[in-house]
């Protein structure tokens, strides 16, 4: 087994992953907006779409908004946790008999016959998690495809500044005070981030060419026990486009959700946030922004694709 698989198993299984990805919505800023922006697109790509393959599902989000609109949802998942998460949301909200819940990695797609699901999703980076083997997951989850593929990977041109921002994660932040432990972390080592920081040109010219974060450093925490952060693959937008268009994949279109917003201090993002109207209007905003084919590839982390079969 593919050390990418294996470190992803056991960081999604941590029992406690359930109910803390759960409640990201509750805690940053750009998951926020991230997932506004995959639910505007979902809901206006959904004509002609009953059955849906969820690929990464994690703790229903998308699942559930499907199953709401009345859509057959199959929800695939590598982590226990997150599924019994997404099945106790989805009893909350009314769908659990719309949902079909598999235990699985999406490096084994074999098990689903091909166009056996009009939708085919996958958000939030699960496959930028698969390395080496992303390009053929993408094909995998386009062969399930028989009308539609929105997915979204982890984006090089916005993972990329990130080498030079240790601080990236503050500017999200949507209450200091909660007790999310990853928002403690971040509180309290803030002017430790700034004085240890030194810009790697070498780092963010390796990531630039390659592509690649993460390798021996994770693999060595793996071997002695620990469940480091995943192997991830980021993706230019014309490779993205490239392994789609040789799919079979047509009138695709490439997005940058979180764009707009990094150009905004912490402070100011607080603020709208907490305005419905404020907050209602920026999101609508963002979207259109994100959308454009000119920041595409600015994302905060991920790079959102869809297109036709």
């Amino acid at each position: 087994m593919d050390y990418s698989r294996k470190i992803s198993e056991r960081l999604w299984n941590l029992p406690e992953k359930g109910e803390l990805e759960s409640h990201r919505e509750e805690t940053f800023i750009d998951d926020i907006i991230q997932k506004s922006h995959i639910e505007k697109t979902l809901l206006d790509n959904l004509d002609g779409i009953k059955t849906v393959f969820d690929g990464g599902a994690g703790c229903g989000r998308f699942s559930i908004l499907l199953a709401k609109q009345g859509c057959k949802v199959t929800h695939f998942d590598i982590s226990q946790p997150m599924i019994d998460k997404a099945k106790e949301l989805a009893r909350q909200a009314g769908v659990l008999e719309q949902i079909t819940f598999v235990k699985g990695a999406l490096e084994d797609l074999s098990a689903f016959d091909s166009k056996s699901f009009d939708l085919v999703i996958s958000f939030d980076a699960p496959i930028s998690y698969t390395y080496p083997h992303q390009e053929q997951v993408i094909q995998e989850l386009v062969r399930l495809a028989g009308k539609r593929i929105i997915i979204s990977v982890s984006s090089r041109m916005g993972y990329l500044p990130y080498l030079a921002n240790p601080l990236q994660k503050n500017q999200f932040i949507l209450d200091e005070n909660c007790g999310d432990s990853w928002v403690r972390r971040c509180v309290a080592n803030k002017d430790n981030a700034v004085k240890s920081f030194s810009f790697d040109e070498k780092a963010a010219e390796k990531l630039l060419a390659e592509g690649l974060m993460g390798g021996e450093k994770e693999i060595a925490e793996y071997e002695q026990g620990g469940a480091p952060w995943c192997i991830t693959y980021t993706f230019m937008p014309d490779e993205l486009r490239d392994i789609l268009s040789r799919s079979g994949v047509k009138n695709i279109e490439l997005a940058g959700p979180g764009a707009y917003a990094r150009t905004i201090p912490n402070e100011l993002l607080v603020k709208i946030m907490k305005d419905p109207k404020q907050r209602s209007d920026f999101l609508d905003f963002c979207y259109r922004y994100d959308a454009n084919e000119f920041v595409c590839g600015m994302g905060k982390d991920n790079l959102l694709a869809k297109g036709e079969l």
